[in-house]
């Protein structure tokens, strides 16, 4: 009909014609559809929706089909070939699993899109909001909701968070906190399983409760389940409020540090529970437990961290399979851990932490990108199916309410945790420099959020061990509802009105490292001269060893043998190269990214000819090295001179006229140098000619010959040099064994003259070769170093 009717009038012929001819084609084609699919659920439709098995099964009966055919070739009928069909049940798990990341994911870009939304509720809380909605719907239609199963939960959701928290852990607050950060993991955990867990039982001890059937193993592996801060949980809230280094340090390092405490007193007593008595011996053995655990986990993960390591070193010709390394080795270490019931969570930390300078050292720039945004993703999609997964789980599970037992478990988490931390507060302010403060101490104990890692240890439990689980299980939930909406929804107002200090966001400077190392090696120096060996002198013991012996082992090239000093300036230098070239303000990368040992993808091939550096030889060169070295100045590789004269001015700044008109003061000098008498014709060339300091030589030749020594630290070149009173000094003073900087020779007159000769000799010299130096007006240069 609209071939026909105003289309053709309007149209050309060949375009009529062409539509035509698509039409019968797209006509054609339903035809054939409409023959050859067959309805929906038909029994006996090859691939159909009847059948339940995959494409390999039904292309198994469709063969059997045929060979029966064959033998009865009478009742032979022919079928039309399935163009079309559909397998839901062939691809029911993956495809479920991505759409429940996908549904996560939008929810999550949905919730920062509202920033007063964000601003006021936590991401968590809505993802828990979003799981209880999607359950319920599922639930009301008919279907059972999924649950949070604790080998998912241990084996595929929880090792990425961990993984990117240990990646990429801040190793100095965390080592200089290390000691109160243990206090809060150990002692405080224990602190709140044995006292949770004793006043539990004696509330269930009490009449009308109807609590007499939970003993007290049970209650104090409650206790343990429900007393341990949640890594997940707290990394969802504290990184929303952007706390200061040292609380979310001391916060976050508790709840990654007590999962030896949690897992030790979880399977002592589950133990203790199945056996029912429990002997001195007992005790004795699970204290040796929690060091195994503890300690095992650790040297589990510090082997793989330096077995990564150790594999990148030869990674330099295949960078395509760099981050392969990193992800697998890690999951071997957690893996591996679990295998022996070790701590999982401290394998993966101490792999992490362990295994990142070096391996940094080693991959290229884009292998190192790779790693940390698929890190980040990969935990944060992981920490948003938990959340999800927890309020899906909250509809589907059995609960059993007991109004007794839930009001005084949320009550004893919260007395028992500022009981806690006031406590050790008060012992471990004895022993810190940086006190902390009351308002310090209140963030600490409000910051103890519960999560997934007690809801799965609670799940695991056995129903035939433990009759009360479900109780068990719903308290747990409450808890973890209570702590994340109440106390992950209020400590932001908290934080604020309380003025707490907040996260600065700005990186560190180099002037910043300069002085951290100046005061780490000032308080190594005092603390051996006091003779008191504290964490600073073992820590320097520890620098050395790694620079002497570990990273030759572990990094390949010369990046072992450079400085932490150097290796900062190079990170700083690159990520300003990037954020350069990011926001557009330059064509090309600067001339010193190519240095960069972690740029070896984009190095250029052939070196960059726009400086002028003069020819030295290398003994030469590592001569001026020593002398710069001794001198506290170390320089980079790619350069070999300092000196303002031979360095090309910058074509933005008006230089020009000042370098030639020093190379004609040069020439001036020369003439009037020629002109001296016999006695100063000794003057040697290479004085003359050139500009570079590196170019005189180190110790004078003669002993009667006057000196006059340059200061390196000194930005001034040697034709500014007061050559004053040098003459009388070098007559006076020549020590034949002084080697502290480079000397300059001038011979003069023969010794036989008199002084009045001498006299007019060195006034003609001064003459000749003084340099006025800049006026008055004009700014010196500034030194290589503020």
């Amino acid at each position: 009909v609209l071939l026909t009717g105003d289309f053709c009038s309007r149209a050309p012929p060949e375009m009529v014609r062409v539509s035509r001819g698509l039409l019968f084609l797209c006509a054609l084609v339903l035809l054939l559809l409409s023959e050859a699919v067959e309805p929906l659920g038909a029994s006996g439709s090859p691939g159909g929706a009847g059948d339940s098995s995959g494409g390999s099964h039904g292309l198994q009966k469709g063969c059997e089909a045929d060979v029966t055919k064959s033998k009865h070739p009478t009742n032979r009928t022919k079928k039309p070939f399935p163009v079309l069909s559909f397998d839901y049940e062939h691809v029911k798990t993956p495809f479920e699993i991505s759409l429940w990341v996908l549904l996560a994911s939008l929810m999550k870009l949905g919730f920062h899109l509202i920033p007063r939304l964000s601003s006021i509720v936590p991401e968590s809380c809505l993802l828990i909001v979003v799981g209880l909605l999607v359950g319920g719907l599922i639930k009301v239609v008919g279907e059972t909701p999924p649950v949070l199963d604790s080998q998912v939960f241990f084996l595929f959701l929880l090792p990425p968070i961990i993984l990117d928290a240990g990646y990429f852990l801040p190793i100095r607050p965390f080592s200089e906190n290390l000691g109160t950060i243990l206090m809060f993991a150990v002692v405080g955990t224990l602190w709140n399983s044995f006292f949770m867990g004793g006043l539990l039982y004696g509330v269930c001890q009490i009449k009308g409760t109807d609590l007499n059937t939970v003993n007290l193993l049970a209650c104090l592996l409650f206790g343990s389940i429900i007393s341990a801060v949640d890594p997940v949980a707290v990394l969802a809230v504290f990184e929303e409020i952007h706390i200061n280094e040292l609380l979310h340090i001391l916060v976050f390092g508790e709840s990654l540090l007590n999962d030896a405490v949690t897992v030790v007193l979880y399977h002592l007593f589950e133990e203790y529970a199945g056996v029912g008595s429990v002997s001195i011996l007992d005790v004795f053995l699970g204290v040796v437990c929690f060091l195994v655990v503890a300690l095992g986990g650790v040297l589990v993960g510090a082997f793989y961290g330096i077995l990564a390591a150790f594999t990148s070193r030869f990674t330099s010709h295949t960078r395509v399979i760099e981050p392969l390394f990193v992800f697998v080795y890690s999951y071997m270490a957690y893996l591996s851990a679990e295998v022996f019931h070790l701590s999982g969570i401290m394998a993966l930390i101490a792999c992490g932490a362990v295994m990142r300078p070096y391996v940094e050292a080693n991959i290229s720039h884009k292998s190192h990108t790779t790693i940390k945004y698929f890190l980040k993703m990969w935990s944060s999609v992981s920490e948003t199916l938990i959340f999800i997964f927890l309020g899906v789980s909250t509809v589907a599970g059995n609960h059993s309410w007991n109004w007794t037992f839930v009001t005084v478990t949320i009550i004893l988490c919260l007395v028992s945790r500022v009981l806690g931390v006031v406590g050790l507060t008060y012992v471990i302010n004895k022993f810190r420099i940086v006190k902390l403060t009351t308002k310090d101490q209140f963030i600490v104990a409000y910051g103890g959020l519960r999560g997934a890692i007690a809801f799965s240890l609670g799940y695991l439990l056995d129903k035939s061990h433990f009759p009360m689980r479900d109780m068990f299980l719903t308290a747990i939930i409450t808890v973890i509802f209570f702590t994340v909406f109440v106390q992950g929804m209020t400590i932001r107002p908290l934080v604020d009105l309380l003025a707490v200090k907040k996260k600065q966001e700005t990186k560190r400077s180099i002037n910043e490292e300069i002085h951290t190392q100046f005061l780490d090696h000032l308080l190594t120096g005092i603390e051996d001269i006091c003779g008191h060996y504290g964490h600073h002198h073992w820590k320097d013991k520890l620098n050395r060893f790694n620079k002497k012996y570990v990273k030759k082992c572990l990094i390949a090239g010369e990046r072992s043998k450079e400085p932490q000093l150097i290796a900062f300036y190079h990170k700083m230098e690159m990520k300003q190269a990037i954020e350069l070239v990011e926001s557009g303000g330059g064509v090309k990368l600067p001339s010193a990214v190519p240095s960069t040992v972690s740029m070896q993808n984009i190095q250029p091939k052939k070196p960059p000819s726009d400086r002028a550096i003069p020819q030295i030889s290398k003994g030469r060169e590592e001569e001026i090295r020593k002398i710069l070295r001794n001198n506290l100045q170390k320089t980079r590789q790619r350069l070999r001179s300092y000196n303002r004269h031979t360095l090309v001015a910058d074509p933005y700044e008006d230089g020009w006229n000042d370098l030639l008109f020093k190379r004609q003061k040069l020439m001036e000098i020369e003439k009037k140098v020629m002109c001296v008498s016999v006695s100063l014709t000794h003057v040697p060339n290479w004085w003359l000619h050139s500009s570079d300091p590196q170019a005189y030589s180190s110790k004078p030749t003669s002993d009667d010959l006057p000196t006059i020594k340059v200061d390196l630290a000194s930005p001034q070149s040697p034709d500014s040099v007061n050559l004053v009173n040098e003459f009388q000094k070098a007559a006076t003073q020549n020590d034949p064994d002084d080697d502290g900087g480079l000397v300059m020779k001038v011979p003069f007159a023969d010794k036989d003259q008199g002084e009045q000769d001498n006299k007019k000799e060195q006034q003609r010299l001064m003459r000749c070769l003084s340099d006025p130096g800049p006026g008055g007006d004009e700014e010196e240069d500034e030194p290589f170093l503020p």
